[in-house]
């Protein structure tokens, strides 16, 4: 079949069934100059596209998982957000959505992502400072005040308490009145890279996958729409690794997850279409938009070749994206501006789902409101003014772009393959493979900008002596006072046999194998705070402790 005969039936199947459904944004797409923007690229000189390539929306989705892509509708735009208390990170949620932001991101702070309540002692000093409080359905309630959570698409940072604190925004929802089948969102829900990379787990690695499938069994069935995993390159990219290392350890990990799936009796079709990814942009902008497409293809590859998954929607590795906070500085810091719109142009290119773009002081303290429109006001310009949305996979073709899609690959089917003789990415992870390979990786970048091999703006090069003179944000203190207050209120008023039963409920469902969401669910309605049901679970799992490598 020709390439023009290709096109064609691409044209009247794929394309058309899209376009039926989705209208594009304009009738015509055009440069400054009036000349006409092809919907889709084609090589002028090719007698058929390669199997590898594909057309957009189609297997391999090397270039992109819907046919029209951003010409149909714009990419997600999240601003990753939440400190304080639930109240401050409400105000500024509805601020972002005022700024014409798409969708929310929560941000926890860190008791609540190791399943503390705030008037816990562990969680002395760390309350409202890296992310909102939350210990109860009453600080959810607020943080969603006036947010209609059927029209919103929120993704919440959690993983290892993430059904407790989804079960939180589905108690919200039902008292909004809004039916659980209609929200709209994700939970990161990914513990295996909390092992490798971040450290925020809590329960040993079986109960912890346990937890991951019972909340991919639940969500299959009553919350549709939910992306019930988030698998996350981004810790990884985060703590050192490489490009290839950031694809192969991401998606060994979501090898992971579905064999676990698979292992509770999970049909592939039935939870795969639920499956979403989170990764990293970095600098390098032509390594990451090649690091995009080969993800999406090595992925599809997977998941019809190895799990024999037939759904089109399961095939397709959908992924938001996040810039680098790794490459922000706090020297010279208006600098990061620039690093942060290189990166959300990488991930444009390489065609995200949804995007947040870092604010220019993260690398000093919380973001202010001004440094987080700026950041947000980057995407927008992206989208409305400089045309890269108007055409999909832009950048298809290249020899350099398609050589470095093809490397990246390569390198990272080998580290797959590696993974899968040591017997998967837990055993891989219990032998410190991952986590050596990220530091080795770490060290070595780290050794380049030190010898000035890299060069890092304002730090190893073109330094000058300055006077920072940005707006500081700064958590009150006085928020862990009243929170330890607001608890003690709560569980004075609250029905104490009641809560023993329920406490009584969970700790047997735990010993058992009944899904644990409805669980979840009905003791979160019951005001059970997230530090009652996790330790309930510590008593039944114990905690992990990671061993020395």
């Amino acid at each position: 079949m020709t390439l023009q005969e290709q096109y064609k039936k691409w044209k009247e199947t794929t394309l058309k069934k899209s376009l039926d459904k989705t209208k594009e944004r304009k009738e015509r797409f055009a440069t400054t100059a009036g000349i006409e923007i092809p919907r889709l690229a084609l090589p002028p000189q090719l007698d058929s596209v390669s199997d590898n390539l594909g057309f957009p929306g189609e297997y391999p989705f090397t270039r992109g998982v819907q046919p029209t892509m951003y010409r149909s509708r714009f990419w997600t735009m999240r601003q990753y957000a939440g400190f304080s208390t639930a109240t401050e990170s409400n105000k500024r949620y509805r601020y972002l959505l005022e700024q014409g932001q798409t969708g929310l991101s929560v941000a926890f702070d860190l008791p609540t992502q190791i399943g503390y309540d705030a008037d816990d002692s562990i969680a002395h000093g760390e309350v409202g400072k890296v992310g909102v409080s939350i210990s109860s359905i009453h600080d959810m309630e607020i943080l969603f005040k006036e947010i209609p959570l059927d029209k919103v698409s929120t993704s919440m940072t959690i993983n290892a308490p993430a059904g407790v604190l989804l079960a939180m925004y589905i108690a919200v929802a039902k008292k909004q009145g809004v039916d659980m089948k209609q929200l709209r969102g994700t939970i990161q829900n990914d513990i295996l890279k909390e092992y490798v990379a971040r450290g925020t787990y809590i329960f040993p690695p079986a109960p912890s996958m346990r937890l991951i499938t019972d909340i991919f069994s639940f969500c299959a069935k009553e919350v549709p729409s939910w992306n019930t995993i988030s698998v996350s390159g981004y810790h990884i990219r985060e703590a050192g690794s490489t490009s290839v290392q950031e694809v192969a350890f991401t998606l060994s990990n979501g090898i992971a997850y579905v064999e676990a799936a698979l292992q509770a009796g999970l049909k592939v079709d039935d939870f795969a279409p639920q499956l979403s990814f989170f990764f990293n942009a970095h600098n390098n902008l032509l390594e990451e938009v090649a690091k995009f497409r080969a993800a999406r293809r090595l992925w599809a590859k997977i998941m019809r070749e190895r799990f024999k998954a037939e759904k089109i929607s399961s095939l397709q590795l959908r992924f938001h994206t996040q810039t680098a906070g790794s490459t922000l500085t706090a020297q010279q810091p208006e600098n990061n501006v620039v690093r942060v719109t290189l990166q959300a142009l990488s991930a444009v290119f390489g065609g995200t789902q949804s995007l947040h773009t870092n604010s220019m002081d993260e690398a000093l303290w919380l973001p202010t409101e001004k440094a987080v429109r700026v950041a947000l006001r980057t995407q927008q310009i992206i989208a409305y003014e400089s045309g890269v949305a108007d055409s999909v996979d832009p950048l298809a073709g290249s020899y350099l772009i398609e050589y470095l899609t093809n490397e990246i690959e390569k390198g990272a089917e080998e580290y797959i393959s590696k993974i899968d003789e040591m017997g998967g990415a837990l055993q891989a992870i219990e032998k410190g493979y991952m986590q050596n390979e990220i530091q080795n990786a770490a060290y070595a970048a780290q050794q380049a900008i030190e010898r000035k091999e890299e060069i890092v703006v304002g730090v190893n090069q073109f330094q000058v002596d300055e006077d920072l003179t940005l707006e500081r944000l700064q958590v009150d203190p006085i928020i862990e006072v009243e929170a330890r207050e607001r608890l003690k209120k709560l569980r004075e008023s609250r029905n104490r046999e009641s809560v023993d039963v329920l406490l009584g409920k969970l700790k047997s469902a735990a010993k058992g194998t009944d899904n644990l969401m409805p669980v979840f669910i009905e003791c979160v309605e019951n005001e059970i705070t997230l530090g009652e049901i996790c330790n309930t679970l510590r008593g039944v799992w114990g905690e992990y402790v990671a061993e020395g490598f």
